[in-house]
């Protein structure tokens, strides 16, 4: 099965050209699942074809985080009822649950996992994730959660279960219980799919954007906070491309500021132009006559290789591929066992290689949009030759 993930700036018309793409896979008779979080009838007016008569091998399915969120808030209640009561804490109704913000991020992860779990897999998921702020910081979401469990709730620590009642004693405060330790465990479970589908060569990332000066800062952008997690970009959909006009025309400035982005995307990556209608797409006719791509052909990983310069050097590269960066925007701190590799707006702590852990970071360059670390090994643990 192949994921792929649509995001690109607000406005730019991402979930018209996911639904566009799903429809071109669907034709070619590949089983097509199109993942959304916009109701298909309002906001875009593109998907309601696709909603009453769905061609064939294309399913849609509209994500809403509000029963999954009913759900758990429900179960966590329950769980929690001994400390509620303790408290004098009062339960909510069921009525009154409303999806907190960021449910949405949630919900479309858990989407994305029952995708890859389902018992007949589609050959094809495609995702409309939300505009790239908050796709990038829901595709941040399963890693850094995993990581915020590991570290208050350390799951060797349940081990020592008989032992908690003489330890609360000593402590004079009450330790978690089995619950807390069973939920997280379950929940770090979730998560952990959820980062295997990312992290698979089969998941890629396609943008949407009008060529334009804010779109093209706003790919930037998002190219960098993707290969920041490791992610592959197939193709750019350059979206609303107007037609070549004569020099006297109105649309000649417009025009003429939508070629030269396009000629510089064109640099660093696959380039799709999607003509302009003329007016907004509807239905199926309209999204066939975009003539969108359907499934991309690109392995999704990149990989972030260590070289050896010992003998030379007496070093070892770490290659991070950070197309776009700039160095004023980098900053690496080294914390234990992992790196924190900060770039413009993001942010992401990654474990070393098993190699690195044995040695000193000796310093870092940018060079042809790829961030270099050195490191050199620590005599006291790198081991010896004879």
């Amino acid at each position: 099965m192949r994921t792929l993930l649509i995001t690109g700036p607000g406005g730019g018309g991402r979930t018209t050209l996911a639904a566009a793409t799903a429809l071109t896979a669907a034709r070619k008779s590949t089983r097509t699942l199109l993942l959304t979080t916009d109701p298909p009838h309002t906001a875009h007016p593109a998907l309601g074809d696709l909603a009453d008569d769905p061609p064939p091998h294309l399913t849609l399915r509209h994500i809403d985080p509000a029963p999954a969120f009913h759900k758990d808030l429900a179960a966590l209640q329950t769980r929690a009822a001994p400390a509620l009561d303790l408290l004098g804490a009062s339960r909510l109704e069921p009525d009154e649950f409303t999806p907190l913000p960021g449910a949405d991020e949630l919900a479309t992860l858990r989407a994305l996992r029952d995708a890859t779990l389902a018992d007949e897999p589609h050959d094809l998921v495609v995702v409309d994730l939300p505009p790239t702020p908050r796709a990038l910081s829901l595709l941040a979401l399963p890693e850094e959660l995993r990581r915020y469990l590991r570290r208050l709730l350390p799951p060797e620590r349940q081990a020592a279960r008989a032992l908690r009642p003489m330890l609360g004693r000593l402590a004079g405060v009450p330790l978690p219980a089995d619950w807390l330790y069973e939920t997280a465990a379950r929940l770090d479970l979730q998560l952990a799919a959820v980062e295997a589908v990312l992290a698979d060569r089969g998941t890629v990332v396609r943008l949407v954007a009008e060529p334009g000066p804010a779109g093209a800062e706003a790919i930037r952008t998002a190219t960098l906070g993707l290969a920041l997690r490791g992610l592959r970009t197939d193709m750019l959909l350059a979206n609303r491309v107007l037609p070549e006009q004569d020099g006297n025309s109105w649309l000649a400035a417009p025009v003429a500021q939508q070629r030269k982005t396009l000629e510089e995307w064109r640099q660093s990556y696959d380039v799709h132009p999607v003509a302009h209608l003329g007016r907004d797409p509807r239905g199926t006719d309209d999204l066939a006559t975009l003539a969108v791509p359907g499934a991309p052909t690109v392995p999704g990983t990149v990989d972030w290789p260590v070289t050896d310069d010992l003998a030379e050097n007496g070093v070892l590269v770490w290659h991070l591929p950070l197309p776009g960066a700039r160095r004023d925007e980098l900053d690496l701190i080294r914390r234990g066992d992992d790196i924190v590799v900060t770039v413009g707006p993001f942010r992401r702590t990654v474990p070393l290689p098993s190699a690195l852990r044995r040695c000193t970071v000796d310093g870092a360059a940018l060079r042809e949009g790829e961030l270099r670390i050195r490191f050199r090994p620590d005599p006291g643990l790198w081991p010896r030759i004879r």
